[in-house]
Formats: C-alpha cells, sequence, structure tokens
C-alpha cells in the first residue's frame, strides 16, 4: 500500500492508498491518519481485506500506543468493516462515528471498542494542540455522515463527496480537472441522493478554508481545484434514480 504524507508543519497528513495487492474486483479507497505528537487518529481506516496492508503502513509513521482514535463517516463496508481487527490491534482506541450508525457498526465485529457517538450537528476532537472537527454532512451519500475538517493544515477529508471510479494506480491529486470530470460525474449523481442535503453541504464547505480536499475514492483535489469542485457539484442534479 502507498503511503503519501499531504501535510507536515506542526503535524501531519497521511494517506494509504493505491495498494497493488488489493483484491480484484473490490473498489480502491483512501485511508487517512492525522498524527500530532504522540497521538493519531484514523480516518476511515477501511474495509477488512485491506486490515492487514493498513496495519502494516500505519506502524511506519506511528507505534501502536499512539493510535489512540478512529473515525467512521457512515457505515459502510469500505470504511469499517475492518472495526473488529483494529478493536484487537488497538484495545484501549476510542471510536467517533454518527450516533445513528453506533448500534450497526458492532455487526463488523466489534464487542468492546469505546464508542463515542457525533451529534447530528457535528463536534470536535482535539489531539494536543491540533483541533479537527466534524463537519456534517447528512444525505452524501448517508443519512448520518461527517466530513473531518484540520483548520491548520486547511484539509477536509471529504468521505464519498469528491470520490472517482478510476485505476488503482491513479495520481494522488487531479492534474486535469475538465478530464476528472467523466470519473466523478455517474457516481455523485447515483451515490449522492438528495440536491437539498448537497447545498446544505456546499454552503458549510463554502465557509471553511480549504487547501486539499481529500476524498474517500479517487485523487486529492488542491489549490483552484477545490473550488472548481464546489462550482462543478454544485450545479449537479445528483439523485437520478428517481425519473
Amino acid at each position: 500500500m502507498k503511503t503519501t504524507k499531504i501535510y507536515d508543519s506542526g503535524h501531519q497528513w497521511y494517506v494509504f492508498a493505491r495498494d497493488p495487492e488489493k483484491v480484484e474486483g473490490i473498489i480502491d479507497t483512501n485511508q487517512y491518519m492525522v498524527k500530532a505528537g504522540s497521538r493519531a487518529i484514523l480516518l476511515d481506516p477501511g474495509g477488512i481485506e485491506v486490515f492487514a496492508a493498513m496495519l502494516t503502513a500505519v506502524l511506519h509513521h506511528a507505534r501502536v500506543d499512539e493510535i489512540t482514535d478512529l473515525f467512521a463517516s457512515h457505515q459502510d463496508p469500505d470504511i469499517i468493516s475492518s472495526l473488529g481487527l483494529w478493536e484487537q490491534a488497538l484495545p484501549d482506541a476510542t471510536l467517533h462515528t454518527p450516533w445513528l450508525w453506533e448500534s450497526f457498526l458492532r455487526h463488523f465485529g466489534s464487542k468492546n471498542i469505546k464508542i463515542k457517538p457525533i451529534a447530528d450537528e457535528g463536534g470536535t476532537i482535539e489531539l494536543g494542540e491540533v483541533k479537527l472537527q466534524f463537519i456534517p454532512a447528512h444525505y452524501l451519500h448517508a443519512s448520518g455522515n461527517f466530513h473531518v475538517y484540520d483548520p491548520q493544515a486547511r484539509i477536509l477529508m471529504s468521505g464519498d463527496v469528491g470520490a472517482a471510479l478510476e485505476a488503482p494506480d491513479a495520481p494522488m491529486f487531479v492534474d486535469d480537472f475538465e478530464e476528472h470530470i467523466d470519473k466523478m460525474k455517474m457516481f455523485h449523481q447515483r451515490w449522492m441522493p438528495s440536491n437539498r442535503a448537497k447545498q446544505d453541504w456546499i454552503q458549510r464547505v463554502r465557509q471553511l478554508n480549504i487547501d486539499i480536499m481529500a476524498p474517500q475514492h479517487g485523487r486529492l483535489f488542491k489549490g483552484e481545484d477545490v473550488q472548481r469542485f464546489l462550482d462543478w457539484f454544485e450545479a449537479l442534479p445528483v439523485g437520478n434514480a428517481i425519473a
């Protein structure tokens, strides 16, 4: 699994992705870690099929005892079906997840992990001097859903918003936005069910200073491509399975 450091100034952001040994037929995913001093949080740490590769990659950058927290943006298996294994590896960790999915996530082999449910309006987590914000993204595409914003690094981990379906050896960052649209359009129109929820999210996110938008699938957006994405998504009709 490839590791890319996308921020390093006082604390670090890592993305773990582009696994050449990924099982064929399973969508490629981006997993993230934020490390601040002696604490780290794993963001959408992935499905059960990538657990071994993820654990190996993560331990190059943080000790087991430093990984104090996990975050699951929603209940999908590609995000958190590895929970039971992380619980065994990190018995003292706390999972932050929408309150709506707390009992559902226990189905992924979890028995004892401490869960700190996130209220609908969002919240924060402090890792030393770093404060991360849980930004509501309900119905995009899960009915209980959050993104993670780091105001110091100006990074928004945006879950399925911004996701693209493409080859697992794709570059880490978007290099031609217009060309990239074809890889995003169907995903957003089919998986995002609510234009009203989309506009609510866009209104929230436009108030943030974002240098990098980091989705769970495909390439990351940086610089002017962040605003290009927001403009494109704002104009895109979604929920197209309903005639």
